[in-house]
């Protein structure tokens, strides 16, 4: 072992130097050089930093830098999150996305341009006029529609989610509230006063019948029976024909 090599060291180091940090790495660890000022040392990590994507072999396993426009990658040619000022697609990272897709701000990617879509229409409301049904020939009926995928920013813009026409009806007086609620009550109370008129009056027809039936058992009761005439030839006497 050259002299400025040393087997205990810290940090995940097999071995290591007191001028160059790491010179070798544990297993599954990976091997790093990091600049401090005009100076490199070597350093152990159990994953990658930012910038570098990791390789394995079979006697060490490095650590390497990403492309410059690439803030994270998986392979050199893949990037997975690129700086600032580029967009990602396809694992690369670009200043201006392609034909058919837009720059996301949110996400720096490309993605798809996405139009906006809306519903069917719905049915034509009633003809009203003033929020009145009545009380007017000419009027207006209004139908809605609902946004159900809003547009992303290249998207193409939403149409209007109501129309309104003018409408026709026949022109019908308007009951006022305080009139029509006078007049049902009235009907209700008449409905009421004919019914129990007409239950009175058969209860009064129930109670004659009873009463004439009454009367008529009560006469039957009190007239004496007529007798029945004697028999003309039984009454006469027996006469001698014989003087």
């Amino acid at each position: 072992v050259h002299p400025n090599v040393s087997q205990g060291c810290q940090g995940g180091c097999a071995t290591c130097s007191d001028y160059n940090g790491c010179l070798s790495c544990k297993p599954r660890l990976f091997f790093v050089l990091e600049r401090i000022g005009m100076k490199q040392i070597g350093v152990c990590l159990s994953s990658c930093p930012s910038g570098y994507y990791g390789t394995r072999y079979p006697d060490i396993n490095k650590c390497a830098k990403c492309k410059a426009d690439c803030d994270t990658c998986f392979t050199r040619n893949f990037c997975t999150k690129c700086k600032s000022g580029f967009y990602l697609y396809s694992g690369k990272c670009l200043e201006k996305c392609p034909d058919g897709l837009e720059a996301n701000n949110h996400t720096m990617e490309c993605t798809s341009i996405v139009h906006c879509e809306a519903s069917e229409w719905s049915p034509w409301s009633p003809c009203t006029k003033k929020g009145k049904t009545c009380g007017f020939k000419r009027g207006n009926e209004v139908r809605v529609r609902e946004i159900v995928q809003h547009p992303s920013a290249r998207g193409n813009p939403c149409p209007a989610t109501s129309e309104s026409r003018k409408c026709i009806v026949q022109r019908k007086r308007c009951q006022k509230e305080g009139k029509g609620k006078k007049n049902r009550e009235e009907k209700r109370r008449k409905s009421s006063k004919d019914e129990s008129k007409e239950t009175r009056q058969e209860s009064k027809g129930r109670a004659a019948r009873r009463q004439n039936r009454e009367q008529r058992e009560n006469n039957n009761k009190t007239q004496p029976k007529k007798r029945k005439a004697p028999n003309k030839e039984q009454n006469l006497a027996p006469t001698d024909t014989a003087h």
